[in-house]
């Protein structure tokens, strides 16, 4: 009787009709359980944006290093590196290097 009541209204006759079920079960099958679902495509997709900041990032790196490489053509400019970066010297000639207050690590700045 219950059953019946229901059969006459509208939006049961359209829940239940097959097409409509088996859509249903479908959708709720790719959005949450198949391989390739919408979770893991937008993890994915993700993922490819944090690629793609990286790349560019990259990108902009080796652009500067490319920079820094032409730039070291130049004996002048290479010894003018090594004395910076590497404390090298030449002979018979000290190197003194002087360090301000507010360039020291301190145990408050770690």
């Amino acid at each position: 009787m219950i059953f019946k009541k229901l059969r006459s209204k509208k939006w049961f006759s359209i829940a239940t009709n097959m097409y409509v079920l088996v859509l249903t079960v479908f959708v709720i099958w790719m959005i949450f359980f198949d391989t390739n679902s919408l979770f893991i495509h937008n993890e994915l997709q993700n993922q490819i944006e944090g690629l793609e900041k990286q790349k560019e990032y990259l990108k902009d790196e080796i652009a500067k290093d490319k920079k820094i490489i032409e730039k070291l053509k130049d004996p002048k400019e290479l010894e003018k590196f090594a004395r910076e970066h590497y404390y090298l010297k030449k002979k018979n000639e000290e190197i003194y290097l002087i360090e301000y207050q507010d360039s020291l690590k301190t145990k408050e700045d770690e």
